[in-house]
């Protein structure tokens, strides 16, 4: 799991700064978390390769629920965070082996929409920036 975060960090690492480094080079830090993430893909599946089909779907929402929500505090709260919430109770209601997986999906989901309040009560806006 450790595995797909550091992958996703360096993907928000890279977005972030890709405005300022050479494309060269974001072309290859891209490339290499492409790598990254379809190596993770590939192990997630020959994990799973005995399981059934069902099982893997509801397992699969338990992590859907995580990533939409740990990628809804970076951009796009407004829609992964209630996407995050919908999966994680998915998932919860099927029976998911990843219990923890899909509640921590569910409290990144809460933090989206409350970042998104905050957002929406300081600012009278939808949108962040950290340029200000």
């Amino acid at each position: 799991m450790l595995f797909l975060v550091f992958a996703l960090a360096g993907l928000g690492v890279l977005t972030g700064a890709a405005a300022h480094l050479p494309v060269d080079l974001t072309l290859v830090a891209g490339c290499g978390i492409a790598t990254w993430l379809a190596l993770f893909a590939v192990r997630e599946r020959l994990a799973a390769r005995g399981e059934s089909a069902g099982r893997r779907t509801v397992d699969d929402a338990a992590v859907a629920a995580f990533v939409a929500g740990l990628t809804g505090l970076l951009v796009g709260n407004l829609l992964l965070g209630p996407l995050a919430l919908a999966f994680s109770a998915v998932a919860l209601l099927r029976g998911t082996r990843r219990r923890g997986r899909a509640l921590l999906g569910a409290a990144l989901g809460v933090a989206d929409l409350a970042v998104l309040a905050a957002l929406v009560s300081l600012n009278g806006t939808l949108f962040w920036s950290a340029a200000g």
